[in-house]
């Protein structure tokens, strides 16, 4: 009896220890994955910051921009053209990915990127090449990963490129317009991706609110209505519909998070 008694107890010894050991795992788990997504993050805003600073733009742009992908995202994730779009994880990947749209400006010239005036067209035509320029980047990096990984890391890897495909599509096509009249590649409809078409958006109000070297900013009523104007010509009137039902959230975050020399004045 006190054989069975011994071998209970340090059978409950056991697995107290073992319980203790799963619970310390999981929670190591945890802190890691929160640390790897704050790494993530970091990454993220210091490559877009990297664009942003050699623009007229601050990064208060990036934090705007992501807050309206993210109010367009979720007030569409539901509609039925939008659903596979924004399924699962992707509707989080996409708000993750705003910030790099302008991760090609790092690649245009000071002369043009700095100019204090509007661009020559021919000046403009330079400009024009950012969004190829930032998606090649991200594109590069993608293949260059699955290069160095074999099939089995790549596969366990799914989330990350996914992140990167969203990204490059932000970056090359948040450009284009609905009646197919943008740039790089003059695409249409829903043949542009449903992240550069919230991206297209998000970046004209945020351009349109904001003071640039060349113009003062508007107000939300002319803001509005020039988006509006791009109905079904410049963007998806989809998106257009849900710009409408956020509104009054889209100018909240546009007074929360103002430019510096806004906030000083």
């Amino acid at each position: 009896m006190l054989a069975r008694v011994k071998t209970q107890i340090e059978l409950k010894a056991a697995r107290d220890r073992l319980a203790d050991e799963n619970t310390w795992l999981e929670a190591e788990v945890a802190r890691r994955m929160r640390d790897n997504l704050l790494i993530q993050e970091l990454s993220i805003h210091a490559l877009a910051n990297l664009a942003e600073a050699r623009d007229n733009e601050t990064g208060q742009h990036i934090i705007r921009t992501q807050i309206y992908v993210e109010l367009l995202a979720k007030h569409l994730a539901t509609h039925e053209r939008f659903q596979a779009a924004l399924a699962g994880p992707r509707l989080e990947l996409t708000i993750k990915a705003a910030p790099l749209h302008d991760l090609g400006k790092v690649g245009i010239p000071d002369a043009i990127l700095l100019k204090p005036g509007r661009l020559t067209a021919e000046e403009m035509e330079v400009m024009k090449t950012h969004p190829v320029i930032g998606a090649a980047a991200i594109d590069k990096a993608m293949a260059q990963a699955v290069k160095d990984m074999g099939d089995r890391e790549a596969g366990q890897a799914r989330d990350a490129f996914a992140f990167l495909q969203i990204a490059s599509e932000i970056a090359l096509g948040h450009h284009e317009k609905w009646d197919g009249s943008g740039y790089p590649a003059g695409l249409a409809g829903d043949a542009i991706p449903v992240s550069a078409r919230l991206m297209a958006l998000a970046d004209v109000f945020d351009a349109l609110m904001s003071r640039r070297i060349y113009k003062l900013p508007m107000d939300l009523e002319t803001t509005t209505r020039l988006i509006l104007d791009g109905r079904g010509s410049h963007f998806d009137p989809a998106v257009v519909d849900a710009f409408l039902a956020c509104r009054e959230h889209f100018a909240e975050i546009a007074a929360r998070y103002p430019d510096e020399e806004h906030a000083a004045e």
